[in-house]
């Protein structure tokens, strides 16, 4: 989750909180009154005076609950996207088993490049975030075997006609822009990929994109 501001915001809170839930439930670590204890302890460590631009993690198995901050860096305008092949363990639920990606993403600046995760000739998510490709004033999205994050939620309900269809690593020159959006990087534009040669050809919907979640931001309530 993104924390920022002061006194503190933390963007789309509640919808992340019960998307958690939902996991725990999946993997079947879910104890009484989970939610109210997860609670307690964000607001026992929360400096509602302090200036936050981080990213909060909640993290937890069945004996313990942890936090975490990390810094939170804004993506630049020339971001590389790297092709590799590789796949999210259970990617629909969200979860810790990611050893493999941060290997890759520990090797780079995460503000100038990010990784596509490959399966198959099939692009389906970045390292970091969600991806949209944009062709023909259209937009594409995966079909499915990737996390569906909250802020991938949040677009969902911006633009109602998404076109979800496989992404293959052969048709990727065809798209105008690729876009990536997620609770870390917010919304950033992928600028090219060298293994394919590609570049962005716009940066129409990208502007689209950034409207809608800098008002999200800005209109988003204090924490308490």
């Amino acid at each position: 989750m993104w924390i920022y501001d002061s006194p503190p915001k933390i963007l789309f809170f509640k919808e992340h909180i019960n998307n958690l839930v939902k996991s725990i439930k999946a993997y079947n670590i879910l104890r009484p009154f989970i939610k109210r204890n997860i609670l307690k302890l964000l607001k026992k460590n929360i400096n509602t005076k302090k200036k936050y631009n981080h990213l909060l993690r909640i993290a937890l198995n069945k004996d313990t609950i942890s936090i975490s901050l990390r810094k939170r860096y804004k993506p630049k305008l020339n971001l590389n996207l790297k092709l590799v092949s590789l796949k999210r363990q259970k990617p629909e639920f969200k979860n810790l088993k990611y050893k493999k990606i941060l290997k890759y993403l520990k090797k780079v600046d995460n503000s100038k490049v990010d990784i596509g995760l490959c399966v198959n000739k099939k692009i389906f998510e970045s390292g970091t975030s969600n991806i949209f490709f944009i062709k023909n004033n259209k937009i594409f999205s995966p079909i499915n075997k990737f996390y569906k994050g909250i802020t991938y939620k949040f677009f969902k309900t911006k633009f109602k006609n998404i076109i979800n269809k496989s992404i293959l690593i052969s048709s990727l020159k065809e798209y105008d822009e690729i876009i990536l959006i997620g609770s870390g990087k917010g919304v950033a534009s992928v600028k090219t990929i060298d293994q394919i040669e590609w570049k962005r050809k716009s940066l129409k919907f990208y502007n689209k994109f950034s409207k809608y979640y800098l008002s999200a931001i800005n209109n988003y309530p204090i924490y308490k």
